[in-house]
């Protein structure tokens, strides 16, 4: 059964992420803070919250660290490219902050789930957590 976690928990941990430009097409995304290092790498995808709704998001990299460029519906059109509505630049565009401004960046389940909101706001998590083990470990246990 999903559990219901605030943002302001103790379990929950904060850190400031920074809107930055994208490119020449001056699309925003979010600089992820350097500590999310520790737990993602480039090309994981994430459960990533915002607006009460549950995305999915490929973590991306570039010079100077971590990036997400989009978030989507589901993980195959986050992994797709120009495929699906980019919530991401939608929940961006709607705050109407520029490059340089921050949005908190809570983890609620470390390398898996994410919440981003407006700094002082607080939001309330759906904590649902994936298997530990991989597939192959999981099957290794089944055969005994």
């Amino acid at each position: 059964m999903p559990t219901r976690l605030p943002s302001d928990s103790e379990t929950v941990e904060t850190a400031r992420a920074e809107l930055v430009r994208l490119g020449s097409a001056r699309r925003q995304g979010i600089r992820l803070p350097e500590a999310a290092s520790d737990e993602l790498d480039a090309d994981d995808v994430i459960r990533l919250v915002f607006d009460d709704t549950e995305h999915h998001a490929v973590v991306a990299e570039d010079s100077r660290g971590l990036v997400l460029h989009g978030a989507y519906d589901n993980r195959r059109l986050a992994r797709s490219t120009g495929e699906g509505d980019n919530r991401l630049a939608a929940w961006l565009r709607d705050l109407g902050r520029e490059s340089g401004n921050s949005v908190a960046f809570d983890t609620v389940v470390d390398g898996e789930q994410y919440g981003l909101r407006t700094p002082g706001e607080r939001a309330i998590y759906t904590v649902r957590q994936g298997p530990r083990d991989s597939l192959a470990g999981i099957a290794e246990d089944l055969d005994g």
